[in-house]
């Protein structure tokens, strides 16, 4: 039982640094998890926190941002899950 627990602490503080490892940040230190459930919350959102928000007009990605009013193509809709995958992988473009 003591040789047990002794591999599992071993194996835990091995492991601990490889998980750190895998938290993967985009530029400026933004989280693309935050970035993802923003654009969940509404198309271009993630977007725009990747761009460091700021002014709206100058940041956020405007053709995602207004046409995701509309439903079913925006949200929910393609531009949704468009966005949060764009968003999960860094990128900041307005490409439809």
């Amino acid at each position: 039982m003591k040789n047990a627990l002794l591999v599992l602490f071993a194996v835990s503080i091995l492991a601990a640094p490889a998980h750190a490892a895998t938290h993967r940040r985009c530029p400026g230190n933004r989280s693309p998890e935050s970035a993802t459930w923003l654009s969940i919350a509404h198309p271009g959102l993630g977007e725009y926190y990747l761009n460091g928000w700021g002014p709206f007009f100058d940041n956020a990605p405007q053709k995602r941002f207004w046409l995701g009013f509309i439903p079913l193509y925006g949200w929910p809709g393609y531009l949704q899950i468009k966005s949060a995958i764009d968003s999960h992988n860094c990128r900041i473009s307005d490409d439809l």
